[in-house]
């Protein structure tokens, strides 16, 4: 009965953490978020895309980033720009709810959190803001 109950619990636990890999590793081809912090955004709400060698230049000079990005990046990558604007609070965040590839777009479903009602949050300004690899140059949709 042990044996059987052992057994058991290991292949569940084994086809649990293979289903996990295989999603994880999926999601992690199309998209990569560079940098998601709560402070150091712009002041104002936006959304940027960035495709053009020019542009991805300018990330490459960042600090943060100049090491997540590669020089062959520039040519197969189109990177997001996600800024929430200035919080009065702490708690906010803005990232990547979801990434789906269709024949001619890339769809990015972007997630913004805000802190629940009479949560606990540091008081100060915050300016959350996330950068994104996206790892193809087709055309990109933000909703």
């Amino acid at each position: 009965m042990k044996k059987t109950f052992l057994s058991l619990f290991a292949i569940t636990l084994f086809s649990c953490s293979t289903t996990n890999a295989t999603k994880n590793e999926g999601h992690n081809k199309l998209y990569e978020v560079l940098t998601q912090q709560s402070n150091g955004g712009a002041s104002i709400h936006f959304f940027e895309i960035l495709s053009e060698p020019n542009e991805i230049k300018m990330l490459q000079e960042d600090d943060n980033l100049k090491n997540k990005i590669k020089d062959t990046d520039i040519q197969s990558s189109n990177f997001i720009i996600l800024n929430m604007g200035e919080k009065t609070s702490g708690g906010y965040a803005i990232g990547i709810e979801n990434v789906v590839e269709t024949d001619n777009d890339i769809i990015v479903t972007v997630k913004e959190t805000n802190p629940e009602p009479g949560a606990m949050v540091t008081q100060g300004f915050t300016n959350p803001f996330c950068v994104v690899k996206i790892n193809s140059k087709k055309h990109l949709i933000i909703k």
